[in-house]
């Protein structure tokens, strides 16, 4: 005899496998912009503290 559905977990089963997906998009995503910088000769610091952020700021 075959078991009723159980949506829930289904639909459980879709929104994980929706996370990983979005998860692995970021990475890759991330390894391409890394590759990209370093072929540029750029640093991941260079650019993440503008001069208006309110740490530089001297008043």
């Amino acid at each position: 005899m075959a078991f009723k559905p159980n949506y829930q977990q289904q639909r459980g089963e879709r929104n994980r496998a929706k996370e990983q997906k979005k998860r692995e998009k970021l990475q890759r995503r991330e390894e391409d912009a890394a590759k990209r910088r370093a072929e540029r000769g750029e640093t991941e610091e260079s650019g993440l503290a503008p001069a208006s952020s309110p740490e530089n700021r001297s008043e």
